[in-house]
């Protein structure tokens, strides 16, 4: 029997802890090195002739895996399902997610975990980092020398086609020195190990490597999820790391310490945008997009609502053809126009700086051993997998009967003015595939590079029984390796202590994030001192302090005000479906005032289509219409839309936002949108059962609205959000009560009630006039009541308020943009309460419409003062 299938409860299997994992791990696929127990068909452990001797080596097992499951213990492997399902919940609470582009369900998934980290010892990583070292200074030699004298070029060391040719060249920073005189601030090595246990470099990434933000969530997960482990095996910590690349910034920048560096992203819509978000929370970066910059006097600075705010420095997770439509990419929407000049006049550092991109082609690689001999008199320490860039013909005759046991790759990847393609692994084409690929090659060789195929190592990671008992096995998957060197001052780096394992889908397929392939941590082990450094928390500085409280990016600001309408509106279109389907089923249903007055609001609210019948006699179409357009997406105020709306515009400021908050508006979009979908595939309309969902959704969006008011920092962009709330709140109840008066609903019982009911003031409204009816209670809560959040006259207050605060009026003084809201000091109660001879109240209906219009005004006002800086004065390029 094969222990491995075996579960972890069978009597028979061994109580040691290490002989129990080794009964359970399966062993690496022939021709893999096998990370758990050394090279393959090795008697003896790799690593073990220098162990120490109190160090546990199970037979077949390294000492760092030996330790790893000695302090774990018996206890521990038998809670290995419970810790998976601890970490699944977690990465799913946290909302780490990740944009995988073979996977037909949504444009994000979970970011995908393993339990057990991949482990390097310290010799092993010394190994790694010398080599890491070396390649990126190297780079970095090359980048001056292709930007400068270009004497590598000249002498045929470079291929011009792979350097002058290749789109990641830019010929606008020929002759531009860095600011800082950095090139490489961020650099990112893919490594495998063979099947002889050495290392070896595959790819680079010199643009703007992604994974840092997301090495830092599998850190922080996984080292608390073992912390017994992580402790002992004294793994090297990262933060230190990532302070001395802040550091190195804004060193570099040359504004020292008070340098502002902001993090460009390309925004929400990104695969990673979860990680630029991270990151730069945690580097205490501001996150922007391009729309967020602007360029004056070849100058960069941060459109805020305070006004333009200088920026020093970029980490950028761009490509540099977005980066600048005035000279690059002219269709980019992502960049900011004129951000090359501002680089090539020395105003602002860029990291990486612009130009790197033709280091990442694959056929570079088997150009460097021969550039290092010659820039640095050096052999490489880290050799690369050979390499054959198919553009010069020995190459390519030397290429062509390896295919089978290569990898073929684009030469120019991505590019749109060379044939671009996905890799192909040799071994999985057959015969007249490789013919093909031949034919290809020989007609456009440069287009083509070929890379020996190496079989990755494979690492131990656990799956718990699919059946769902409390068994399971250890299991090999292969796993590739991305180190990352960071700039801490001119031309200085140093190696990230970990990186970010990538494990492939597959037994012994490719590992690739984009493809649907897993992650793990990477623990490196020290012989030296424990670095306990910590980013977590907060920033103390006096200079740090001071952008926490004025860096509001227009862009965050204008997301903001809009999560604050759109919540408000999700509110108010959950209170009138309510409200409609409670009436039309209640004591009365067939009031026509009643019905006329829902049908006006629910209309004019798009709840229901124009035209749909509000009669007594047609109560039940205008109900099951109202139900089957609740969750109708295309329905710009349908329920489902406005709770989509709310979430996108959540996603977009997500930086500023609680876990939780985040969690709860995805969690009650998603709630809504499945209970919807099962009662339309029941073909169910009962008014029931769409009463409960309602409620259910009600019920998230009073949490939501909670947390916006207690959890988030009173700051310029909260006012904005608690504008946007109030403009809408305003607008909403002002129509709503002019409409009731309009179609006498208000003179009828049970339109009264539901009128009450609409502005949330039922309990108040008895608690203080029992069973009154009367238009002049009605008013005086409604209107006139300012210790009412639900009375018109507290919201006009409020809102007052609000926009004075933001205008920076001194206590007590309004704002001129506060000043177009109604003031409700000035309301005259006795003049709204009297009515003509018809019935009709002309000053109070006039107090509404006047609300309800500058309600809109306001709104535009406020996006023409704070979100476009398009003034005169304040006119910026591209916008």
């Amino acid at each position: 029997m094969d222990p491995s299938n075996t579960p972890l409860f069978d009597a028979a299997l061994p109580e040691a802890p290490t002989d129990l994992a080794a009964a359970l791990a399966r062993p690496a696929l022939p021709g893999h090195f096998d990370e758990l127990r050394g090279l393959p068909g090795s008697t003896r452990p790799a690593g073990t002739e220098n162990a120490s001797e109190n160090i546990a080596t199970p037979p077949g097992m390294t000492p760092a895996w030996g330790q790893f499951f000695d302090i774990l213990g018996h206890e521990g492997l038998l809670d290995l399902n419970r810790r998976t399902s601890q970490l699944e919940r977690q990465i799913r609470d946290n909302g780490v997610t990740y944009n995988v582009y073979a996977d037909s369900h949504g444009p994000q998934r979970p970011w995908s975990l393993d339990l057990f980290p991949l482990v390097i010892d310290a010799a092993g990583w010394q190994q790694i980092e010398a080599g890491v070292l070396q390649r990126v200074a190297l780079l970095e030699q090359v980048l001056d020398d292709v930007y400068g004298r270009q004497n590598l070029l000249r002498r045929g060391l470079l291929p011009p086609a792979l350097v002058q040719g290749h789109p990641g060249y830019l010929r606008a920073m020929r002759g531009v020195a860095p600011v800082g005189g950095t090139h490489l601030h961020v650099t990112a090595f893919d490594i495998a190990r063979g099947p002889d246990g050495n290392w070896w470099v595959v790819s680079q990434g010199t643009q703007a490597p992604s994974g840092l933000g997301y090495l830092l969530e599998n850190r922080l997960t996984i080292s608390r999820l073992f912390p017994q482990a992580f402790a002992g095996l004294r793994i090297q910590r990262l933060a230190s790391t990532y302070r001395a690349l802040v550091d190195g910034l804004k060193q570099q920048s040359g504004a020292g310490a008070d340098a502002h560096i902001a993090l460009l992203t390309p925004g929400p819509y990104n695969e990673t945008y979860f990680e630029h978000a991270y990151l730069a929370r945690y580097l205490g970066l501001t996150l922007v997009e391009g729309s967020d910059l602007t360029v004056r006097d070849q100058r960069v600075y941060l459109k805020t609502l305070r006004g333009l705010e200088p920026v020093h420095g970029l980490l950028k997770r761009l490509d540099d053809p977005f980066l600048d439509p005035l000279e690059l990419r002219p269709d980019s929407r992502l960049g900011v126009p004129g951000l090359l000049q501002a680089i090539r006049a020395g105003n602002v550092l860029v990291a990486n700086a612009p130009g790197a991109g033709f280091l990442e082609s694959p056929a570079l690689l088997g150009f460097l051993p021969a550039l290092a001999q010659e820039l640095r008199g050096e052999e490489l320490l880290l050799p690369a997998l050979p390499t054959w860039w198919c553009g010069e013909r020995a190459a390519m005759q030397d290429a062509l009967p390896r295919l089978r046991d290569s990898v073929i790759k684009p030469t120019y990847t991505g590019a749109r003015s060379h044939g671009s393609f996905h890799a192909a692994l040799g071994r999985s084409q057959s015969r007249r595939q490789l013919d093909e690929w031949a034919g290809r090659i020989v007609r456009q060789g440069d287009e083509h590079t070929v890379q020996s195929y190496v079989p990755l190592s494979q690492m131990p990671t656990w799956q718990p029984d699919p059946a769902g008992d409390d068994g399971g096995r250890i299991v090999p998957r292969s796993v590739l390796l991305r180190v990352y060197a960071v700039s801490d001052g001119p031309r200085s780096w140093r190696v990230l202590p970990g990186g970010l394992a990538r494990i492939a889908s597959t037994d012994a397929g490719v590992a690739s994030m984009q493809r649907g392939g897993g992650s793990a941590d990477c623990w490196v082990m020290t012989e030296g001192e424990v670095d306990r450094s910590t980013l977590l928390a907060a920033h103390t500085t006096a200079s740090a302090a001071a952008h926490g409280r004025r860096m509001v990016t227009s862009r965050a600001a204008e997301n903001l005000f809009w999560l604050g309408r759109y919540t408000e509106r999700t509110e108010n279109a959950i209170r009138l479906a309510r409200l409609g389907i409670e009436s039309l089923g209640g004591e009365d249903p067939s009031s026509p005032p009643l019905l006329e007055w829902l049908g006006q609001l629910a209309t004019s609210n798009a709840l229901v289509p124009e035209g749909t019948p509000a009669t007594p006699a047609a109560r039940r179409v205008f109900e099951r219409t109202l139900i089957a357009g609740l969750a109708e997406p295309e329905s710009v105020h349908s329920v489902g839309f406005n709770l989509r709306a709310t979430r996108l515009a959540a996603s977009a400021v997500r930086e500023r936002l609680s876990q939780e908050q985040w969690k709860l508006t995805v969690r009650t979009e998603a709630d809504f949108f499945q209970r919807c979908e099962a009662l339309r595939a029941q073909g169910d309309f009962a008014a029931g059962s769409a009463l409960q969902i309602l409620e259910t959704a009600s019920v998230g969006m009073a949490a939501m609205t909670g947390a916006q008011t207690d959890r988030m920092t009173r700051d310029d962009g909260w006012r904005l959000l608690s504008v946007g709330r109030l403009i809408e709140r305003l607008g909403f109840l002002s129509t709503a009560l002019h409409a009731s008066f309009e179609t006498g609903a208000v003179h009828d019982v049970g339109g009264f009630e539901a009128l009450v009911a609409l502005f949330d003031s039922t309990i108040t409204f008895r608690a203080q006039y029992q069973q009154r009816r009367d238009v002049a209670a009605l008013l005086e809560l409604l209107v006139h009541d300012r210790d009412n959040p639900r009375s018109l006259g507290w919201v006009a207050q409020t809102l007052r308020g609000r926009l004075a605060k933001l205008a920076g009026s001194a206590p007590g003084e309004s704002s001129a943009l506060g000043r177009t809201v109604p003031d409700p000091g000035n309301w005259d109660m006795a003049s709204m309460c009297k009515a003509d001879a018809a019935g009709v109240h002309h000053a109070l209906l006039a107090l509404l419409t006047q609300s309800s219009a500058e309600a809109w005004r306001v709104s535009d006002r406020v996006s023409a003062q704070y979100f476009t800086h398009s003034g005169e004065d304040k006119l910026s390029v591209g916008v």
